[in-house]
């Protein structure tokens, strides 16, 4: 739902008016976007908010998923909520906007952006892959449990799909997990699940 507006709003703008407590929002190009995910999807992000979190503490990795946070795209009014991030602790040093603002602009501080598919699937796909791209996250993961994606992105016969998106020489290479298959994870290798697991947490 696209919040009523007299004009587009900086990044800044939107810092100010985002309500404490009330919502959860997203800025597009200067257009408030009020997220509404549904108790499925909340229970996706949560299986693997869960099992990155056990894996960070089990090699005692200097990361860690905060609750509230913005990532700041460069050069374009924009800031987006990931559904699970997971941040390098000794990154945030350099970050201008954290510790007022709890605001990523910087893809080395991010070592994993994790989406978890809406209706509104070209966000995931188009919108936030070239800005994730731009800012040059590493791992991008792209969780369309409910296979709604294009099937330019998923194939012609749309089914649930994992993806991963790894950075190589400043461009996204995609693997595609289905079914049984493992998630191998560039990041995080030793992880252990498959795509089936990960799309029935939301069943």
């Amino acid at each position: 739902m696209i919040q009523s507006a007299p004009n587009l709003l900086t990044f800044e703008e939107f810092l100010e008016w985002y309500p404490d407590g009330r919502g959860r929002y997203e800025l597009y190009e200067g257009v408030i976007v009020k997220m509404n995910p549904t108790g499925d999807h909340e229970e996706v992000a949560a299986f693997l908010n869960r099992k990155l979190n056990v894996e960070l503490d089990r090699q005692s990795l200097p990361y860690f998923i905060p609750r509230t946070y913005l990532v700041k795209p460069p050069s374009i009014p924009s800031g987006y909520q990931p559904d699970v991030i997971v941040l390098d602790k000794n990154a945030l040093h350099d970050e201008p906007l954290w510790k007022k603002s709890s605001t990523i602009s910087q893809g080395k501080s991010v070592k994993l952006a994790v989406e978890v598919v809406s209706t509104n699937w070209r966000d995931d796909y188009l919108t936030k892959a070239r800005d994730y791209e731009e800012m040059g996250i590493p791992e991008y993961w792209i969780v369309d449990y409910l296979g709604l994606g294009g099937r330019r992105f998923i194939g012609n016969q749309k089914q649930p799909t994992f993806s991963i998106y790894q950075l190589v020489e400043e461009e996204y290479q995609v693997s595609q997990f289905r079914g049984d298959d493992r998630i191998n994870s560039p990041t995080f290798p030793e992880l252990n699940f498959t795509a089936k697991q990960v799309f029935s947490a939301g069943a």
